[in-house]
C-alpha cells in the first residue's frame, strides 16, 4: 500500500488525460529531464500557466503516469494468482496479462521503465516496492512448479522471474500495434520458452 502523501491523481478523462498522454509521449522520446512544461503545453497547444489548473508539476506529472502503470499491472496479475490451474497455465496468464499492459500502453509503460529514478528517494522507494511485489507474482508461480515436480528442481526461481519480465519491459523499444505479432503472440512466445528451459523432462 502507499502512504497517501505519496499518492497523486492518476489519469482521468478529458484534458487531464490529454496532458498526460502528452507527457508520457514526450517523456519516452527525449526523457523526463530534457522535457519542460512549455514543451508539453506547445505540444498540447496550451499556455504553461494552464497546465497548472490541471496539474500541480512535472514531478507529479511523472507521478501519476508510473502510478496509473503500475496499477493495471496490480489488476491484470489478479487472475494469475487467483487461479488454480497448473503453474505452467498460471505462468501463462500472468505474462499474458502482463505483456497486453505493456503493449496497450507504450509509452507509459516506456516512462515507468526508463525514468522512474528520477523520482525524489521516497518514490523511487515506492516504485521498487511495487517492481518488488510484480517479481514476487512470478516467483510465486515458478517456486509452486518446482514444489509440484513441473519444472525442473535446478530452476532458479529469481533468475527466471526476472527473465520473464526483462523480455516484457523491452517491448516498448520494439513492439508495434497492429504489426506481424500480436501481444498474445508475444506472451506466448515468452513462455514457450520459459517453459522449453523449465519444464521437467519425464
Amino acid at each position: 500500500m502507499i502512504d497517501a502523501d505519496l499518492q497523486a491523481a492518476a489519469p482521468v478523462g478529458g484534458r487531464k488525460e490529454q496532458i498526460y498522454r502528452v507527457a508520457a509521449r514526450l517523456f519516452s522520446e527525449v526523457g523526463y529531464r530534457s522535457t519542460s512544461m512549455r514543451d508539453i503545453a506547445a505540444a498540447l497547444n496550451m499556455k504553461a500557466g494552464s497546465l497548472y489548473s490541471h496539474i500541480t508539476s512535472k514531478e507529479d506529472l511523472l507521478w501519476g503516469i508510473v502510478q496509473s502503470v503500475a496499477d493495471e499491472f496490480d489488476e491484470a496479475l489478479l487472475p494469475a494468482q487467483r487461479s488454480e490451474l497448473p503453474p505452467a497455465d498460471r505462468l501463462r496468464l500472468a505474462l499474458e496479462g502482463y505483456t497486453d499492459v505493456v503493449t496497450r500502453n507504450l509509452e507509459f509503460s516506456a516512462v515507468l521503465f526508463s525514468e522512474w529514478r528520477q523520482l525524489p528517494p521516497e518514490r523511487q522507494e515506492a516504485v521498487t516496492a511495487r517492481r518488488d511485489a510484480v517479481e514476487r507474482v512470478f516467483r510465486g508461480i515458478l517456486q509452486d512448479g518446482v514444489d509440484s515436480g513441473d519444472f525442473a528442481p535446478d530452476t532458479n526461481v529469481k533468475l527466471t522471474a526476472v527473465l520473464a519480465l526483462s523480455g516484457a519491459n523491452w517491448l516498448p523499444n520494439w513492439f508495434r500495434p497492429g504489426g506481424r505479432l500480436s501481444q498474445t503472440d508475444v506472451a506466448d512466445s515468452f513462455v514457450g520458452l520459459l517453459l522449453r528451459g523449465i519444464e521437467r523432462d519425464y
